[in-house]
């Protein structure tokens, strides 16, 4: 569950970089890497739940 926590954490920083970018440069291709960024957490984010889920029991 750490290394899902980790990798949530760097997908979240990943996001947060290149969503900046597209907002404050106008950079396209940025915002293409941040809705990425944004579909590979969700991801992240449904695995975490069923691993929290699994550790509470």
């Amino acid at each position: 569950m750490k290394k899902l926590v980790e990798q949530i954490n760097a997908e979240i920083e990943l996001f947060q970089k290149n969503a900046a970018a597209q907002v404050e440069k106008g950079n396209k291709a940025a915002g293409t890497r941040a809705r990425k960024a944004a579909l590979n957490l969700s991801k992240l984010m449904k695995e975490f739940r069923k691993a929290s889920v699994e550790a509470a029991k």
